[in-house]
């Protein structure tokens, strides 16, 4: 399974996945199945959408899940 923060990243970034997938040449139902996991991107498709966010592949997907960016008030104690 490929894991992603597409929707993190959009929420941040004030998109709509209509805008993202307009950006990148895709249908934005797509958009939707790459966030829920349902549909794994080709590799070219992932650059496309690291590149319309600005940032590395690695920092929008992984084949592993992301640690949260925000750790619980426990957590933080530990």
């Amino acid at each position: 399974m490929i894991y992603n923060r597409i929707a993190l990243l959009r929420a941040e970034s004030g998109l709509s996945r209509q805008v993202l997938a307009d950006a990148v040449g895709i249908n934005y139902q797509t958009i939707g199945f790459i966030e829920r996991g349902d549909y794994s991107p080709s590799l070219e498709l992932a650059f496309k959408i690291a590149a319309a966010f600005k940032v590395s592949v690695t920092t929008v997907f992984s084949d592993q899940p992301f640690k949260p960016l925000f750790l619980s008030q426990e957590e933080n104690k530990k």
